[in-house]
């Protein structure tokens, strides 16, 4: 561990379309996360074992250390999560593309295609959008309505993330700013600073505990 490199606010960002065509044998992942391939469908173990993967290739790069010796835990299922002193990451994938979140405090992350359609967008909004967010929304429609429901899902979904909280429990209860910059939480008195990119053909939503961590945000798309 002593290599490490990483320090200050850096917030780094990975992205990469999915469609990985290395065979699960070139592949570099522990036996533990192999062995849990094993008890998953052959289409959904090769993306298990290809995305972990692709993110000990991203952060065995990001602290100068062995893929191997990246000590990630991140079975089928459940969050990604990494050991005190290696930072925090989040993980999010949509149906052609994964991107991949670290940062030294807790971070979320969420991406979705922008064209992305969305049935029904008003009653999503008054299902699960707050009183303040449906006052500034209910007045859009078309494509202007779509986009304002995708932008700040993506950013609930990335507070969520951030919070290790749940979809069903919590969505309800985050709001998203009228500048699309932070989130808060009414049910817990939660905040966070939030940042929207655009990349290609998709959209990123990031929650970070200050602003601080957007900052010095890097991206890279593989």
């Amino acid at each position: 561990m002593d290599n490490r490199t990483v320090g200050g606010s850096v917030t780094a960002l990975w992205m990469q379309q999915i469609g990985l065509d290395a065979s699960a044998g070139d592949l570099v992942v522990s036996s533990q996360e192999r062995a849990c391939a094993a008890g998953l469908t052959a289409s959904r173990a090769k993306q298990f074992l290809a995305s972990r993967g692709w993110m000990r290739s991203c952060l065995s790069s990001l602290h100068g250390v062995d893929p191997l010796e990246v000590p990630l835990t991140a079975p089928p299922g459940a969050p990604p999560r990494l050991p005190d002193g290696w930072g925090y990451v989040s993980l999010s994938h949509c149906a052609d593309a994964c991107l991949l979140g670290w940062s030294q405090q807790p971070i979320g992350v969420d991406l979705e295609r922008a064209d992305r359609k969305i049935h029904a967008a008003a009653a999503l909004v008054r299902r699960f959008f707050t009183e303040f967010e449906q006052g500034e929304l209910m007045e859009l429609e078309g494509d202007q309505l779509r986009q304002q429901v995708l932008d700040r899902w993506l950013l609930k979904e990335a507070a969520i993330k951030w919070q290790q909280g749940s979809l069903a429990q919590d969505l309800g209860f985050w709001e998203v700013a009228s500048n699309l910059r932070t989130a808060v939480h009414h049910g817990l008195n939660l905040k966070v600073a939030a940042q929207l990119w655009s990349q290609g053909e998709w959209r990123l939503g990031v929650a970070v505990s200050e602003k601080e961590f957007l900052q010095d945000c890097l991206l890279c798309a593989a």
